[in-house]
């Protein structure tokens, strides 16, 4: 273990938070270091073709973009550690962030961790990843026009997810392992009323089929064990999120389900403190508006460093 480090600004995560936050910062000067993660990138890295952030009309792959975003960091001066947070102690001052190989002490913290989809756990799913399996209907909806397409979920998010299909699919199945929804009243009343939207109730997905491409799903009756095929193109998992904050847990304040809690922009709990993207957004969860927190984060950080004298 080299010895610690000091630096102005640590930047914990990357994808479009933390690489917007890390291009703010370094044009202040802060010179900050971006503590990325193995797995660098956010959610973008899982996604072949991101077709409504602003700037790129013919549309452009997800890593392609992170690696753009990066290489914009650095190019102003931001130090990028590809390399996973292993413990960040926030109860003191100056904060202390550390990895495998190296730590560091900082006056500003940024936290840009953002959340992970959660997924079925099928290996069918995980070959079928963006081969018309999705997590995310607003990024991925429009690339499977006059399809038919299922929902897996029975929650708001899976309601707002079947409805905005509806706009490009010839119909959208939702699967769902209970008899009834979860969802609140008011998308419950939304959803059931839509011609376009049909439910698999009390079923699980047994089997994404396709070889190339989704074909169709296998569901299974959780009550009577009757197995049925779907003859989808296109599968979406609304089954939820999680926020990744277990390394700030019990450090500041989150909400009941893990997102970190932030006021007057992306101030959180502790001073100093900053959060920005996914960890923070329950609501959203899109590139456009990670980036956007991510610069908002780092002009807040750069304020108070400098209302504290240290920027």
């Amino acid at each position: 273990m080299t010895d610690t480090e000091h630096r102005k600004i640590v930047i914990v995560g990357s994808g479009p938070a933390g690489y917007t936050a890390a291009i703010y910062a370094a044009r202040a000067e802060l010179n900050p270091t971006v503590v990325a993660g193995l797995q660098f990138g956010g959610q973008l890295m899982l996604t072949t073709d991101v077709e409504n952030y602003p700037g790129f009309p013919e549309g452009i792959s997800g890593p392609e973009m992170m690696e753009l975003f990066q290489k914009q960091a650095e190019r102003f001066g931001s130090e990028v550690l590809l390399e996973d947070a292993t413990e960040v102690r926030l109860g003191e001052r100056p904060f202390f962030v550390k990895t495998a190989s190296k730590s560091f002490t900082a006056d500003a913290v940024v936290l840009a961790t953002g959340a992970s989809a959660k997924w079925l756990g099928l290996p069918s799913e995980e070959r079928l990843t963006n081969k018309g399996v999705s997590a995310c209907a607003t990024c991925d909806g429009a690339l499977y026009r006059g399809k038919p397409m299922a929902v897996v979920g029975g929650g708001d998010t899976a309601m707002e997810e079947a409805l905005f299909l509806t706009r490009f699919a010839t119909q959208v199945t939702v699967i769902h392992r209970r008899d009834e929804l979860r969802a609140s009243k008011i998308m419950q009343e939304r959803a059931l009323a839509h011609e376009k939207i049909d439910f698999a109730w009390s079923s699980q997905v047994e089997e994404v089929i396709g070889d190339e491409f989704v074909t169709g799903v296998r569901i299974s009756d959780r009550k009577t064990g009757e197995k049925q095929e779907l003859p989808v193109e296109a599968l979406f998992i609304a089954i939820g999120h999680e926020p990744n904050t277990q390394l700030f847990r019990g450090q500041i304040d989150l909400d009941d389900t893990g997102y970190i809690q932030v006021h007057d922009g992306t101030r959180t709990s502790l001073e100093g403190v900053f959060a920005c993207g996914d960890a923070m957004d329950p609501t959203y969860r899109q590139a456009v508006t990670a980036a956007g927190s991510g610069c908002m984060a780092a002009i807040d950080a750069e304020r108070w460093l400098a209302e504290e004298g240290l920027a």
